[in-house]
């Protein structure tokens, strides 16, 4: 999965622009178009003098920050940021927006929180979030050594294996592949009709064991298929207990790491609903997330 334009919403404050090292590193890597975005959502502040004030910020940031790209767009709107920002990643499918994950207005025009909250559930675009306490907490270029994908055995979440590959490829990154399962309580129980009472299963380690070894065979399965694509350093890990918390702790052991995980996946006995774990993972990983949309 290649990628044509990179969409860069600003709101003037240091907090938002902690994902301008995330947008080198990938115009860097692929030589695109950078659309430098600003919205303006105040009625009462819809003065020229406002409206230039982010056309000259826009100015300032291409300047600094991207002078040896390519092409670099300054766009300025007025509306509801969030719509506006799905909106125009829309136009190209090939667009990848950043984001960082909490900011406020340094020109007085959005909360980057709740905009990139909203961006989260609205955009069909891929979307990558930084983590800005993360972020603020590097030193020079972003350094990512690894990245993960989440995989629950469904189509949908496997939607993020061909841009984290894309990206182990462009980047040297090693792939890690993660799956995680929970057995629910009545894997520990079973209803006796005669005495009509619960029994604990003197075979939860039976159902654990399966569990595993259908994990352990569909993992792989996929290392199988991506070595064969010409990705070498790939592996994959077993994780049992709550799906997005075993994901945060693996995150947090493999240092430098990406999260590419997709939004949408299979709950009930598909083991568990991506969607509610992305959610989970975002509000609490550290490491940046490259989220993606999968087909419903």
């Amino acid at each position: 999965m290649k990628y044509g334009k990179l969409l860069v919403p600003l709101d003037g404050s240091k907090t938002a622009e902690q994902s301008l090292p995330y947008v080198r590193l990938f115009a860097d890597l692929y030589p695109m178009p950078i659309e430098l975005l600003t919205v303006n959502d105040d009625a009462t502040n819809l003065q020229f003098s406002s409206l230039a004030l982010a056309r000259d910020y826009l100015e300032w940031v291409a300047a600094q920050e991207f002078s040896a790209a390519p092409a670099v767009d300054k766009i300025t709107a007025v509306g509801k940021p969030a719509e506006i920002i799905v909106e125009r990643a829309k136009l190209d499918p090939c667009c990848l927006i950043f984001m960082t994950t909490h900011g406020y207005s340094g020109l007085k025009r959005w909360l980057l929180g709740s905009v990139a909250s909203k961006v989260i559930h609205a955009a069909v675009n891929p979307l990558l979030l930084i983590r800005a306490a993360a972020a603020r907490a590097e030193k020079g270029a972003p350094r990512l050594e690894s990245v993960i994908v989440p995989l629950d055995g469904s189509a949908p979440a496997e939607t993020a294996l061909p841009h984290a590959l894309e990206l182990a490829h462009s980047m040297r990154l090693e792939v890690v592949l993660a799956r995680a399962f929970e057995l629910p309580a009545t894997a520990y129980y079973r209803s006796d009709d005669c005495a009509d009472a619960e029994v604990f299963l003197p075979t939860h380690q039976k159902v654990v064991a399966a569990a595993g070894r259908e994990a352990r065979a569909y993992l792989e399965a996929k290392v199988r298929e991506i070595r064969a694509s010409g990705v070498t350093r790939v592996r994959w890990e077993i994780l049992q207990g709550a799906a997005a918390d075993e994901l945060i702790d693996l995150s947090r052991a493999v240092k430098n790491s990406l999260i590419a995980i997709a939004t949408h996946g299979r709950s009930g006995v598909k083991r568990w609903a991506l969607g509610s774990v992305t959610e989970k993972i975002v509000q609490q990983a550290e490491s940046p997330m490259l989220i993606i949309r999968a087909p419903r």
